[in-house]
């Protein structure tokens, strides 16, 4: 077996929004494994993502998705949370990796070499599996958290900070899916209608 076989490519999904965990996957690939489209998970639909998500389980020689809690994010900050994402995924696999490879230019603490890839979402396959693995199940999450928000309408900007976001924030406060750590959603708690709601 090929040692490309050892070689993990991890990325998060969710750092940006303003509602909801952040997920990072753990993806090993076969170096003779081809699975056609792969590619930086923003730049592809839902139904792309949801394919490919499919291909990659089947083909993948180990896969595993994490995240880390909205109340990890406020207590830690966002970039601790996803690097500790990242390691439960890491840590989640089935196979122990020889190298890890990360989306970025930040790296987990793990027990094995792990290298940071600027862009590496464009250009190494098991970055990009990583990639659309943590989208797919973040989004999941967000659905999820629409059906018992619905006022916030999670299922059209999954919690980015959208016009309609922000207005929906205004209009019915901060719910427990909020990052409370983050400014928008801060500032409607500190002002004086900005209890948060059930």
């Amino acid at each position: 077996m090929s040692s490309t076989v050892w070689v993990c490519g991890v990325d998060e999904a969710g750092r940006g929004p303003l509602a909801g965990p952040v997920f990072a996957a753990a993806v090993i690939l076969a170096d003779d494994v081809v699975i056609d489209g792969l590619a930086d998970s923003k730049t592809l639909t839902a139904r792309k993502r949801e394919a490919l998500a499919s291909d990659i389980r089947a083909c993948a020689t180990a896969w595993s998705v994490a995240s880390a809690t909205v109340e990890e994010i406020d207590a830690l900050n966002i970039l601790r949370a996803s690097l500790l994402a990242m390691r439960r995924a890491v840590d989640g696999l089935a196979i122990a990796p020889r190298e890890v490879l990360v989306d970025g230019l930040h790296c987990p603490q793990l027990d094995c070499p792990v290298r940071a890839v600027v862009r590496g979402d464009a250009t190494i396959a098991a970055i990009s599996a990583a990639s659309i693995l943590a989208k797919v199940a973040r989004d999941a999450e967000m659905l999820e958290l629409h059906r018992r928000h619905p006022q916030y309408r999670f299922d059209r900007h999954k919690g980015y900070p959208t016009a309609a976001h922000l207005a929906a924030l205004r209009a019915y406060g901060v719910c427990e899916a909020h990052r409370r750590s983050f400014a928008p959603v801060r500032l409607i708690l500190e002002s004086p209608a900005g209890a948060p709601t059930a």
